[in-house]
């Protein structure tokens, strides 16, 4: 018997059953079940902290051993017990509804079909670590279609259906499977073999430039990883990788896998043939870099509590600043690095999220430590108090990245870049603690960043940022807010006014304004001169308020009429970053 046709431990058979009722068919055999075997759905997937319960959408469980159904007993929300004899071949059948257009869990229509392991696959319980084989299944209504995957193949046709190995759970459900008659194209970096797959990408789309400029980041990234590695050719952890990008109206968001990433875009923000690119292709760049990024942090390198997934629940770290927020502070920076913008770029996409940081009253409540641990009850779960109550660990936690750089640069010859490679062999690419992150600082330095850390990490205390960027080349000056930041309010504009969000500390909230609210009009002024005004745009406040320092604001409350006092400020300010030295900007952005 050849190794392909060797039987496996545990055998995926997916199918399309139904593309205009969204449903996946799978079927589930266990070659050797335990007595009263159990399995399980996850109820998250490693990379976006929160619990999603995809048991919601699994149907149809049935079991059946030796062609004969067996019972199957509910245990809890995603745990099921099946009653069967030990060491006989189990099939379990069942449904899944796909119908979620993100990056996270699965969707079937008539003209694409992609997934997690963690939505479709049941977990065996007891056989995690013995191999897994997926089987794809062409049925007719899908016999034009592809495949991606990062998978191994066993045995596939010409269009990627067919059977493939994963060596244990765990690498199963983090290899996302691409289904569609979508655009394809390869090439290589660091030695590495890459492909990239976009659906849903209009006539306009320049797939040329889009690969070309990936390439560049891919080989920066590795550069910095592996830079002091020598004797290998293929430095890189991966011996492939998958780029599946789903371009939408509207979307946008990704997620990291051990050798692949899946990203949604909105198509206005793909590279158009013959036209110049916009922002919005820096953006999707940036979102590129981020998740090829976490090809090392995160996946690889990564916090001591995910040495071992618990899909069942919540597990908790208070390192997600230094994971996505160290990959946020590179992501931008490796762009620049990679010749894909200049100074001037890079310096504006750090102004919008120094601003986000400077602009969230949460900062002085929540430590970015904190905020790690509570990502799966406040970032995931955010309501009109987000902003008051927590900071982002992304944002906060890219400009501890950037306060840690800048300070190492001032104070001798050290990097980020060397911190980050330091850490990869001390932790051998594995788990690693914030205490593996202090004793390599002290190692490269000579001297402890405990103070540093304990004052940036789990203290709401302000950042040295200007200090910093100041040293490094960069002029920051002080211009009044936008009116929305002026005032403390988040609104979304329409037929009318609606206040999305009240800033602690703000005048509108001092004036007694609620999220929730209609604002409906101004009235200026009192007796013979007072006159009334609609208001449907904020940025008309300022031409009906003209020189008065206050208004009455007319709001709808659950159906009620209100007027309250709002003093206009004044003195609420931004920052806007610029070149001052173009070579110390360009030693530490270049290097």
């Amino acid at each position: 018997m050849s190794k392909d046709s060797a039987p496996v431990a545990i055998h995926y058979r997916v199918e399309a059953a139904d593309l205009h009722a969204h449903l996946f068919r799978v079927t589930l055999t266990v070659a050797q079940p335990q007595a009263q075997q159990r399995v399980s759905l996850p109820v998250w997937i490693p990379g976006s902290y929160l619990v999603r319960e995809f048991s919601k959408n699994l149907q149809r469980l049935q079991a059946r051993q030796g062609g004969r159904l067996v019972s199957v007993q509910q245990l809890d929300k995603c745990s099921w017990q099946v009653e069967c004899a030990p060491q006989r071949p189990l099939v379990l059948s069942y449904e899944v509804y796909a119908f979620d257009n993100s990056v996270r869990t699965a969707w079937l229509d008539a003209t694409r079909g992609f997934f997690n392991g963690t939505s479709l696959c049941l977990r065996v319980e007891g056989q995690e670590d013995a191999p897994h084989e997926l089987e794809l299944v062409a049925s007719r209504a899908i016999a034009d279609w592809s495949v991606a995957t990062g998978l191994s193949p066993l045995k596939v046709n010409r269009r990627g259906f067919g059977r493939y190995r994963a060596t244990d759970y765990d690498e199963l459900v983090d290899c996302p499977v691409e289904l569609g008659e979508f655009w394809s194209d390869t090439f290589t970096a660091g030695g590495v073999p890459h492909r990239f797959v976009v659906a849903g990408a209009p006539p306009s789309f320049d797939g040329e430039r889009l690969l070309a400029d990936t390439r560049k980041i891919c080989e920066a990234e590795m550069r910095l990883w592996h830079s002091s590695d020598t004797g290998k050719r293929n430095k890189a952890p991966h011996r492939n990788y998958l780029f599946m990008l789903n371009a939408t109206d509207d979307g946008y968001g990704g997620l990291e896998h051990r050798n692949s990433t899946a990203l949604i875009c909105a198509r206005r923000d793909l590279p158009r043939l013959g036209a110049k690119p916009g922002e919005g292709y820096t953006t999707l760049l940036g979102l590129i870099s981020h998740e090829y990024f976490h090809t090392w942090n995160v996946k690889r390198l990564r916090p001591a509590e995910f040495a071992r997934y618990d899909y069942v629940q919540e597990n908790y770290t208070q390192l997600l600043w230094f994971f996505e927020g160290f990959t946020s502070y590179y992501d931008d920076l490796l762009l620049r690095r990679a010749g894909l913008i200049d100074n001037t770029t890079y310096l504006k996409l750090l102004n919008k999220t120094l601003n986000q940081v400077m602009q969230t009253p949460g900062r002085a409540v929540q430590s970015v430590a904190q905020a790690s641990f509570d990502a799966w009850v406040k970032y995931y779960r955010q309501d009109e108090n987000t902003p008051n109550a927590t900071v982002s660990y992304y944002s906060k936690g890219a400009l501890v990245a950037l306060c840690l750089d800048l300070t190492l640069r001032a104070e001798g010859p050290h990097t980020l870049d060397e911190v980050m490679r330091a850490l990869w062999q001390r932790c051998r690419g594995g788990p690693m603690s914030e205490d593996d992150l202090l004793q390599v600082l002290q190692g490269l330095t000579g001297r402890s960043y405990a103070r540093e850390i304990k004052r940036w990490v789990h203290s709401t205390v302000e950042l040295p940022l200007k200090e910093l960027l100041e040293q490094h080349g960069v002029a920051i000056q002080e211009e009044p807010a936008q009116l929305a930041q002026q005032l403390g309010l988040r609104v979304a504009e329409g037929s009318a006014l609606q206040i999305k969000t009240v800033l602690r500390g703000g005048a509108a909230e001092r004036a007694g304004l609620a999220a929730g609210d209609e604002w409906l009009g101004v009235e200026i002024g009192s007796g013979k001169t007072r006159s009334g005004w609609r208001l449907t745009k904020l940025d008309d406040l300022p031409l009906y308020a003209g020189a008065h320092p206050k208004v009455q604001a007319l709001v709808a409350r659950d159906k009620r009429l209100l007027k309250l006092t709002l003093n206009l400020p004044r003195a609420v300010t931004t920052w806007r970053l610029s070149v001052r030295d173009q070579q110390l900007i360009e030693r530490w952005l270049a290097t």
